[in-house]
């Protein structure tokens, strides 16, 4: 069984020429021909930055996709009826049978606007967990964060991917907790640096995709098609479960 991942920041549409065009995005996505797409920075009812567009909705219906969301920041207006959110979102071509959503700022007492997004996706038989994230610039609420993930993990049984704009250089820390218990996907099986950010003049590696040991990593690779749609470049990866 073959399935192909892919993480991207998408800065919520917004270019490095400044236009916030969601067509844009969703061409790079059809473009990587990835099954199951992890998105960071979306916008859902947001604000004017993006025509208060539920960007997750477009983009699943435009790309004919399932979709999951994970608001990590969200604002009732007082004027407008719909909840203005911003968070981590999930595409998929198999069926999504379950999601959760899991709050930072409840784990760090800081208010910052983080999440986990946790999706259970049925890919033929098999059950596969799908966690998408985005974590902060802060050492002590990354520790926090990567700590509560990490516990997450010790309680699936199937196998797991977990994906998105980690916040931090390889080799860190954080990296280094991350990779005793799973895959990292460049790691393993990228060539070069794997820079990802900024996507124009590509300098650190922030965007990353950990896989559990039941996946066999077969490829990894930056996809360069576009770079203007974002400020970061998406990183794509090619798993043979086994």
């Amino acid at each position: 069984m073959e399935i192909k991942v892919m993480t991207f920041n998408i800065h919520h549409g917004k270019g490095m020429d400044l236009k916030v065009d969601l067509y844009r995005i969703a061409e790079v996505i059809e473009k990587s021909n990835a099954h199951i797409i992890g998105l960071n920075e979306v916008d859902k009812h947001f604000s004017k930055r993006s025509y208060f567009e539920d960007q997750i909705s477009w983009l699943a219906k435009q790309l004919n996709m399932n979709y999951a969301f994970s608001p990590s920041l969200s604002l009732k207006p007082k004027t407008m009826s719909k909840v203005r959110q911003y968070g981590n979102a999930l595409l998929s071509r198999y069926p999504i049978v379950a999601k959760n959503s899991y709050l930072f700022d409840l784990i760090s007492g800081v208010i910052e606007g983080r999440s986990l997004l946790e999706a259970t996706i049925q890919i033929n038989n098999q059950l596969v967990l799908v966690n998408v994230t985005h974590l902060s610039i802060n050492p002590y609420l990354h520790k926090k964060q990567t700590d509560f993930i990490l516990n997450r993990l010790s309680n699936y049984s199937y196998p797991f991917i977990i994906m998105g704009d980690w916040n931090m250089m390889p080799g860190s820390r954080g990296w280094r907790k991350m990779t005793r218990e799973t895959q990292d996907a460049w790691y393993i099986a990228g060539i070069g640096a794997g820079h990802t950010y900024p996507s124009l003049h590509p300098r650190v590696r922030l965007d990353y995709i950990f896989v559990s040991h039941h996946f066999q990593v077969i490829k990894a690779e930056i996809f360069t098609k576009t770079p203007n749609a974002s400020d970061h470049l998406p990183l794509k990866a090619t798993l043979n479960y086994h």
